[in-house]
């Protein structure tokens, strides 16, 4: 789960799909990381985790990380949050198969739509939008690969 800063956005995606692998016994990893390194080492915004604690989600352990390009190796699929991350992301790619695992989330709601998931630091009110779009999104994911 890839964002700009690691902080608001995919810090919410990596705890909504940790949740969902637990429910449902899964084996497998999950990670967030910001394509920028403003943030690295920080826990995510004070409203990302308050949003994630009103759905019985703890993320406040979370600490911000920048994409490297080892996570190309250590992720089948990676996340995107918007077509700018994405754009971001495979410019780190070194070939078309590292690429073709970036895809962005909401493509998994609305194949094809290209849909960005907002950025909700400049709006207080946006987080809980973004809450109920990544977990429509990761509850496809987990139907999809079970």
């Amino acid at each position: 789960m890839v964002c700009l800063g690691n902080i608001c956005r995919s810090p919410l995606a990596q705890g909504i799909m940790q949740k969902m692998i637990d429910d449902n016994n899964l084996d497998w990893e999950v990670d967030s990381a910001g394509t920028g390194s403003w943030h690295v080492g920080e826990q995510p915004d004070e409203r990302s985790i308050e949003v994630a604690a009103k759905y019985g989600i703890n993320i406040a352990h979370q600490r911000a990380r920048q994409f490297h390009f080892p996570d190309f190796e250590n992720f089948d699929v990676i996340y995107a949050m918007d077509s700018q991350n994405y754009i971001d992301i495979t410019r780190q790619s070194a070939s078309e198969e590292e690429k073709a695992k970036v895809k962005l989330i909401i493509n998994e709601v609305h194949p094809g739509k290209n849909i960005n998931v907002p950025d909700p630091y400049w709006n207080n009110n946006g987080f809980e939008d973004v809450y109920r779009m990544l977990q429509e999104a990761c509850n496809i994911i987990i139907e999809k690969n079970r």
